[in-house]
């Protein structure tokens, strides 16, 4: 009987930059808060690659961070460490 191939666990090839999307209410610090939990796992994030845009509105913000990232709990933890967060409403 022929072996199966084993699935990848992710179609993203490490290592790579990655774009993760935060948002959140504008807030003075958020752009600060989001590049601190960050660095906490990359201490090496560039935070001139953050593409800032505030809603229509003015009342939200997102980021888009580039991140660096070298495996799949790499980036899992990046997205936990982000998505709990008390300033953050959706990471993508």
């Amino acid at each position: 009987m022929a072996e199966q191939p084993t699935k990848p666990e992710t179609l993203i090839e490490f290592p790579c930059y990655f774009p993760i999307k935060v948002m959140g209410e504008t807030h003075q610090h958020f752009t600060q808060e989001m590049v601190k939990a960050i660095r906490h796992l990359l201490p090496d994030f560039d935070e001139s690659s953050i593409e800032m845009r505030g809603s229509s509105g003015g009342k939200y913000i997102s980021l888009t961070c580039s991140v660096y990232v070298t495996s799949k709990p790499q980036l899992d933890d990046i997205y936990r460490a982000l998505t709990s967060h008390p300033m953050v409403k959706v990471v993508l």
